[in-house]
Order: C-alpha cells, then structure tokens, then sequence
C-alpha cells in the first residue's frame, strides 16, 4: 500500500506542477531565460525524456516523504499538511534558493520554483496519509 501511496502523490503533485508551470510559464521562461523561438516556445521543445525524469525526481522526494512520515509517525491530514509544508518550505526551497543565488539567477525564480515545491510537497504530504 505504501508504494501505491508514493504514486499517488507523485502523480498529484506532478499534476500541480502542471498547473502551476502553466499559470506562471511567462515569468518562468523569463526569470530562468529559457531561450525561446519565434513563437515564444523553448528552444528545442520539450521532449518527453524531460517529464519522464521530473517526474521521477518527484517520485524520488514522495518515496523519501514517505519513509520520513513513516519513522516520524506522521498519519494525519494535519501532521501530512505541517511536514509536506515544512518540508517544501524549510528544506527543498533553501537549496533552490543556494543554488540561484550562487548561480546569480533572478529572486523571483526562487520564488516561482520554490512557491511550487512547497504547493508540491504540501500535496504530497496530504496524499501519503491518506493511505
């Protein structure tokens, strides 16, 4: 069942991402200058190869979220809410934060990406313990 739980979030938390990205695709493309072609459209496309390795990135966090969930005895919506956040937030949004700094990329992609791996991991918090 744990396995089947780690999917399930993987999958919402991609959804969202899909979502999100898409909202906040402008000022993405912008901040992270993603070069783009005549139509506004990333340069070289986005091949599948892509998605299929983000997507497998989050299933590695939902995996570790819900190893962490387990040994911490986190187990309801509340406690899945608090660690999902908290995890986002405190630890995944950090990094992101270091490594733009150091790649003097612009705040506001900080903020883009880490404002979705907070949503992300809040919903893969609340999805692992509905399981």
């Amino acid at each position: 069942m744990e396995f089947l739980s780690v999917i399930a979030a993987t999958v919402a938390a991609f959804a969202a991402g899909a979502a999100y990205y898409g909202v906040l695709s402008e000022p993405w493309m912008a901040a992270s200058g993603v070069p783009r072609d005549e139509n506004g459209k990333p340069t070289g496309g986005q091949r599948p190869a892509i998605f299929a390795l983000g997507f497998l990135c989050q299933l590695l966090v939902a995996g570790m979220m819900r190893h962490v969930f387990s040994l911490s005895g986190i187990d309801s919506l509340a406690m899945g809410l608090m660690g999902g956040v908290g995890i986002g937030l405190f630890f995944i949004t950090p990094w992101i934060a270091l490594n733009n700094l150091y790649g003097m990329r612009p705040r506001t992609l900080t903020v883009i990406d880490g404002g979705y791996a907070t949503l992300a991991c809040t919903i893969m918090g609340l999805v692992l313990v509905l399981f």
